[in-house]
């Protein structure tokens, strides 16, 4: 007898809207070019997949922005969101995310991974897209869960659950699990930012060296 797959819980769904559930923000800095210079020169570059054993993909290292180009994006998101404040959050055990990080990630080296981001940690998110040569398609995109039969779930994660693992109730799911529901385009120096609490993921990826690979500089706050 043929196993059934498994019947994972539905989420509630609001369609992703820009002005409500994302922003953007193109020529968010004023100068990109010298901030993917500084990038581009790192020496610190922290190793994922492929080069070392890790679940994440690429190159990281922090920080990615100095202090006057951040307060320039966190003023912005303050606007755009009506958040009177924006802080970095930090779990009991001292666990946080990897904010004002760089990001570089080649063709190969990963495949969209829709999740969401920690509620305990975050309610908003942001990608600061770093590559002028990278295709529209390595922007960013949200999805909501496929069902079985082709239905269509929800893509948001809500209290108790503080990740999509807790809502699901497992981190095992099928490839077709979720289908993509709303795309942003990568533009250089474009700010997307986001509710950290929709199914999202890097919609794809690109190059082969340093200078070529998909580069985004990435944030969370709590507010």
């Amino acid at each position: 007898m043929k196993p059934q797959p498994q019947r994972l819980p539905i989420l509630p769904y609001r369609k992703p809207t820009l002005g409500r559930d994302y922003w953007l923000l193109d020529d968010a800095l004023l100068d990109a070019d010298a901030l993917r210079a500084r990038c581009l020169a790192k020496t610190d570059w922290i190793e994922g997949y492929p080069y070392k054993p890790e679940s994440w993909p690429g190159l990281r290292a922090m920080p990615a922005l100095d202090a006057s180009e951040l307060a320039r994006i966190e003023a912005w998101a303050m606007q755009a969101t009506g958040a009177k404040r924006l802080w970095v959050g930090t779990a009991q055990d001292g666990a946080h995310l990897n904010h004002n990080c760089v990001q570089v990630v080649g063709i190969d080296e990963c495949e969209p991974r829709p999740h969401t981001d920690s509620r305990l940690l975050c309610r908003y998110a942001a990608v600061l897209y770093l590559n002028p040569a990278v295709p529209d398609g390595c922007g960013t995109s949200f999805y909501r869960q496929r069902l079985p039969g082709g239905q269509r779930g929800g893509n948001m994660v809500m209290p108790p659950h503080n990740n999509l693992v807790e809502a699901l109730g497992t981190r095992f799911v099928a490839p077709d699990a979720f289908v993509e529901d709303v795309r942003v385009a990568h533009r250089y120096n474009r700010l997307l930012l986001y509710r950290a609490n929709l199914i999202h993921s890097a919609t794809g990826y690109w190059g082969d060296t340093l200078e070529q690979k998909r580069m985004a500089a990435v944030f969370f706050w709590m507010a």
